[in-house]
């Protein structure tokens, strides 16, 4: 009986100091790891929460960068971290929903990181060159199926969002598109404004600026509703692409087993964040609308958004070294 008690008593001191743990959360100065580099949008978003959270909660946030093969470099550091409550990751979809996908030997499982709550969407666009001969969606999507193979999009690079959307536009509208990848968004907005290709499939952020210029013209957003950052501009389904819906998504995340207690308390001061009016407008000056969502709402969002891109990378083909 004696040997019998001494798991007994190890699952009890563990479940007691979780518990301990969880009540007094936090107590020290919390990290966020941000998986791409300082400038981005995750990364002021990152900074914009870390801040509320310090002064809701009298303790330090810190926000750390850790950029690196999509993403997941600073994944792989939060999933190996203590799951504590004091190491978090802010991230958008790559890490959690594409690079499964894409890379061959991940050494992290997405699927095992603990959703604490979305922090903002921002919607992908249909782009394209001023000069090419077309007003509406679905003149682009006639002109596609006219040209086979000749209407070229630009992407960040291969397996990023933009190729793959892109890539998904190309599917649902039965159209042969030619893909040029570039290393980053800068020089393939450079060539769609000087009509060197023909579309671009990227963030609302990104081309918005440029519209004013006349080179560009944003023709959808990639949505089923219109968004606030831009509300001129109509939505795929009001342009007659219903179902063609992309965006880029933030999250924050938790290791593996983390305790629900301490995500609770996360989720509930960042829903409280996100509510409030000064934060939206900060959000939205970035390009991206606050969107809270319950650790549950997270996770079912996050698996929907994995299965559509497992399904895009599969039918493409589109492979990472």
């Amino acid at each position: 009986m004696r040997y019998l008690a001494y798991p007994l008593l190890a699952a009890c001191a563990l479940a007691c100091s979780t518990a301990v743990a969880a009540g007094d959360y936090p107590s020290r100065p919390i990290r966020i790891v941000v998986d791409f580099p300082a400038g981005g949008t995750i990364d002021s978003l990152a900074r914009i929460v870390g801040q509320q959270l310090g002064d809701r909660w009298g303790q330090p946030v810190v926000v750390e960068n850790r950029p690196g093969a999509g993403g997941n470099i600073g994944a792989q550091e939060v999933y190996a971290a203590a799951p504590d409550g004091y190491t978090l990751l802010a991230t958008p979809p790559g890490p959690l929903s594409i690079n499964e996908y894409l890379y061959k030997d991940l050494t992290f499982k997405p699927a095992a990181f603990v959703s604490v709550g979305l922090l903002a969407g921002s919607p992908n666009t249909i782009t394209v060159r001023s000069g090419l001969p077309v007003k509406s969606v679905r003149e682009l999507i006639a002109y596609a199926k006219a040209n086979p193979g000749k209407l070229t999009y630009g992407s960040q690079g291969n397996g990023s969002t933009s190729h793959l959307t892109g890539q998904l536009f190309a599917t649902m509208s039965d159209a042969s598109l030619v893909h040029v990848p570039y290393k980053g968004e800068g020089p393939a907005l450079t060539d769609l404004m000087a009509g060197r290709i023909d579309l671009f499939f990227g963030n609302i952020s990104a081309v918005l600026k440029l519209r004013d210029t006349g080179k560009v013209r944003i023709m959808a957003v990639a949505d089923e509703t219109r968004t606030a950052i831009a509300p001129d501009i109509p939505s795929a389904a009001e342009a007659g692409f219903p179902a063609f819906a992309s965006s880029a998504w933030f999250a924050l995340m938790a290791p593996p087993g983390t305790p629900a207690r301490i995500v609770g308390k996360l989720n509930e001061a960042l829903t409280a964040i996100l509510a409030d009016e000064g934060v939206k407008q900060r959000f939205l000056a970035l390009g991206a609308e606050a969107r809270p969502a319950t650790p549950a709402q997270t996770q079912a969002f996050i698996d929907a958004e994995r299965g559509r891109w497992k399904h895009v990378i599969v039918e493409a083909g589109v492979t990472m070294d």
